[in-house]
């Protein structure tokens, strides 16, 4: 017998979007390359070698953002340790609701997600670059 959810990724989402700031793409737009803002690109690497990336966003997947954050934990990174506000994003802004309310759940302030994503951010005509692998050492 198949398990039964009690709360699915929809009421998830909705909750997400009702507790955390959303930006239009135009919002958004303003506020890149500011120096008091962090852009979280929480897509999976494959995402960003496929479709590309923003300019100066921080790539943090979905899987590590929680112990990323959580200056407790040994994989911490001092990007979620300033004073900044946090702009995530996603594909299309499900999974970057989901993850601007984990980390707002968590103390990180102020956060908001992107409505509409990376994909509606390159079909906006918003700034984007190829992804890079990083060098292997």
């Amino acid at each position: 017998m198949p398990q039964t959810i009690t709360k699915g990724y929809k009421a998830l989402i909705d909750e997400a979007n009702a507790a955390v700031e959303t930006l239009t793409i135009e919002q958004a737009k303003a506020l890149h390359g500011r120096d008091d803002v962090v852009f979280v690109d929480i897509r999976d690497p494959r995402e960003l070698e496929r479709d590309g990336k923003v300019p100066g966003a921080f790539h943090c997947t979905r899987g590590m953002l929680e112990f990323w954050i959580d200056p407790e934990s040994p994989y911490a990174k001092p990007q979620f340790q300033e004073d900044k506000k946090f702009v995530f994003f996603c594909a299309g802004g499900m999974r970057s609701a989901l993850a601007a309310k984990t980390a707002q759940d968590m103390g990180l302030k102020p956060v908001a997600h992107v409505e509409g994503g990376f994909g509606a951010w390159k079909k906006t005509g918003g700034p984007v670059e190829e992804w890079a692998p990083k060098p292997k050492a």
